[in-house]
């Protein structure tokens, strides 16, 4: 059912996974891409139409006609996939990441070897001020994923934005800001500061970040706010689609 929609790039790459299971997750992330995207067009452009490229650093962006006035809003997405969940964030107008992680998930070195690795040095001590290790392990998670939600909305990657050229501070009034490090080159120029992040609990198994650029069109926003108009959905293309914002599947941390 899901080929159906799939360009035959996307069919031909689906089908080079190994074993059925990603073969099935690989069809399922892109029909839910493209039958999402074609929702926020109040369905003017049908799932199957729609082109993509990919930026310099890899990120996939939507090949709009010349004549776009089918589309009053230009859309942007980004995806994130798990074994078990697969995140799909829209964003109208403004830039987009979203990423998501296993609240259980293993690790094969030490929170703080990790972190010491890839963090910048406040953020390394703050993991270190916590001395419970199953506390220090979620509080990791949570600021990688914040860190793969702003890579992925800047457009750039992990390569293009290495962990430790920027901070994450989850500040006590819960409101979450991103800070170019003391330590980041002169072509850092793109760790910009002006994105609004949000911060969520998913079934209470998984972490959701998104950062989304701050459209100064939203008057009133700061950095560090939710994203306005945040809103999670429960979808299984052609079977399911149920708003669970305000419900006990999605629990807002910051």
């Amino acid at each position: 059912m899901y080929a159906e929609i799939l360009s035959p790039a996307e069919r031909k790459y689906a089908l080079s996974m190994s074993g059925t299971t990603l073969q099935k997750d690989a069809m399922l992330s892109r029909a839910l891409l493209r039958t999402t995207l074609s929702r926020y067009t109040d369905c003017k452009i049908d799932p199957r139409a729609f082109e993509f490229k990919k930026n310099k650093f890899g990120k996939p962006e939507i090949v709009w006609p010349p004549d776009d006035s089918i589309v009053e809003r230009p859309l942007h997405f980004n995806i994130s996939h798990t074994s078990s969940l697969i995140a799909c964030g829209i964003a109208m107008h403004a830039h987009i990441g979203i990423d998501i992680e296993e609240k259980k998930r293993k690790t094969a070195k030490s929170i703080l070897a990790l972190a010491r690795r890839y963090f910048t040095a406040s953020e390394v001590d703050y993991l270190a001020e916590i001395s419970d290790l199953d506390a220090q392990r979620k509080e990791f998670i949570k600021l990688w994923t914040l860190k793969e939600a702003y890579v992925k909305a800047l457009g750039r990657g992990f390569s293009g934005a290495p962990f430790n050229r920027f901070s994450i501070m989850l500040e006590t009034s819960q409101r979450i800001q991103v800070s170019k490090a003391s330590n980041a080159c002169n072509d850092s120029d793109h760790l910009s500061e002006n994105w609004q992040f949000a911060l969520a609990e998913l079934n209470s198994s998984h972490y959701m970040a998104v950062c989304i650029e701050d459209d100064p069109r939203n008057q009133g926003s700061e950095n560090g706010a939710v994203p306005v108009g945040l809103k999670v959905w429960k979808t299984i293309p052609f079977v399911e689609d149920t708003l669970v914002t305000g419900t006990e599947a999605v629990k807002l941390i910051a």
